[in-house]
């Protein structure tokens, strides 16, 4: 199964069939074609996106553009709600040392006071937590067979499937030529004869065509059987590969690919609805957190965000920063609505009472995007300091045991 890797690139040019060149930013290579379908619609020449890029056989495949955003809410994280209540300290009072409970006395009850198991309780507050929405089902990633590849490989002298193993293996041409170099290094050094470089790069170019189609086609019908539950990324990696001269040239893949491809606009148009319906029903249920969060990861770049929806998602969202909300929870807040689409239209009124170190630093670190939370909150955001991006969900640090202090096992 081929691995996927996420990449920044600069878009070099558009050649106006539908497609632009790129190439890995900060350098010459990789580089290549993506379809505009999947850049955002105010794309450039000059601009700088994240893609999540495949590398195979052939080179690079681009398989999505990244566009800033949060992290996937994680599941069993809990909401931090204000409350109207006073906070009171809890203290602590150790007794003091050779009391005996032989010398505790029971105290004795005032005239007309009940005893302690008999008097009212007085009553808490109850607090009711907004209610969860539903979570859909996790889509699979795709998972294809060797079917077509093995097929291939079993009418190959020895030889030529060392060479189409290698190509198997990515890297395309150039990984054969380097796994050439490499054995004639070590054969000079064993004294042993060396092997005709040309002469394996001439077999690879002959064989890479067959191996590119076999590869394609193991992948296809892996997508074909799961279309219904198939991350969109791995469909659309699948119909962009499709397009490859080599692939597209052979007959047997024709009808597949345009299946495949009719089946990625109408998972695009399902996926749409229910991103849509995710996060009206967060927002309903005044879950804002997660509807930010949400509105921050669309199916596919540069899809429009409908006003109604984003003026309901505004006003829970102003509302929620409130100036008794906790600096915690402004964090959070703030961490959720920077890579969200309304992110501009929300303006802070007032300030929590209390401004944390915590939620200073946050406001540093958010400034270029939200600058009027950073001036709210007392903060002087560099002049050069670089866009934010999303947090990373980091692993609880483990605990280090004193082996000497711990107490040995009999």
């Amino acid at each position: 199964m081929l691995m996927s890797r996420r990449i920044d690139v600069e878009l070099t040019s558009n050649k106006g069939d539908g497609t632009w060149t790129w190439r890995s930013a900060g350098a010459k290579e990789p580089k290549g074609i993506v379809e505009s379908t999947l850049l955002p619609a105010a794309a450039k020449v000059g601009d700088v996106l994240k893609i999540e890029a495949e590398f195979s056989l052939d080179g690079v495949s681009v398989l999505a553009v990244i566009p800033p955003k949060g992290k996937e809410e994680r599941k069993g994280l809990l909401e931090l709600i204000p409350t109207e209540r006073e906070f009171k300290g809890v203290t602590q009072q150790l007794a003091k040392k050779g009391r005996d409970d032989s010398d505790r006395r029971p105290r004795k009850r005032k005239d007309g006071e009940a005893p302690r198991g008999d008097r009212p309780r007085t009553p808490r507050p109850n607090f009711t937590p907004p209610p969860d929405t539903p979570l859909r089902p996790k889509l699979k990633r795709l998972r294809a067979g060797d079917s077509h590849k093995k097929a291939v490989l079993s009418t190959l002298s020895d030889a030529e499937r060392t060479i189409a193993e290698t190509l198997l293996k990515g890297g395309g041409v150039a990984a054969v030529r380097d796994a050439a170099t490499e054995q004639n290094r070590v054969a000079k050094q064993a004294g042993a004869e060396a092997v005709p470089v040309e002469g394996i790069l001439a077999i690879a170019e002959k064989l890479r065509p067959s191996l590119h189609v076999a590869d394609w086609l193991d992948r296809a019908e892996a997508a074909k059987r799961d279309l219904a539950t198939l991350d969109l990324r791995d469909l659309r990696s699948v119909v962009v590969a499709a397009t490859d001269p080599m692939v597209a040239r052979d007959e047997n893949t024709k009808a597949l690919a345009a299946e495949l491809k009719d089946a990625l606009t109408r998972r695009q148009d399902e996926e749409y609805k229910l991103w849509l319906g995710d996060i009206d029903a967060a927002v309903g249920v005044g879950r804002v957190i997660r509807a930010l969060k949400t509105s921050s990861q669309p199916p596919k770049a540069g899809v429009p965000f409908p006003a109604e929806l984003a003026a309901k998602l505004v006003a829970a969202t102003q509302n929620t920063f409130a100036s008794d909300t906790l600096p915690d929870r402004w964090i959070a807040l703030m961490e959720a609505l920077a890579f969200s689409p309304v992110h501009k239209q929300v303006k802070p009124v007032s300030a929590p009472p209390v401004i944390s170190d915590e939620l200073k630093k946050t406001a540093v670190r958010l400034g270029p995007i939200l600058p009027d939370f950073a001036a709210l909150l007392g903060v002087e955001v560099p002049a050069k300091a670089p866009m934010p991006k999303p947090l990373r969900p980091t692993a609880p640090a483990r605990k280090k045991v004193n082996k000497e202090a711990a107490p040995k096992k009999d």
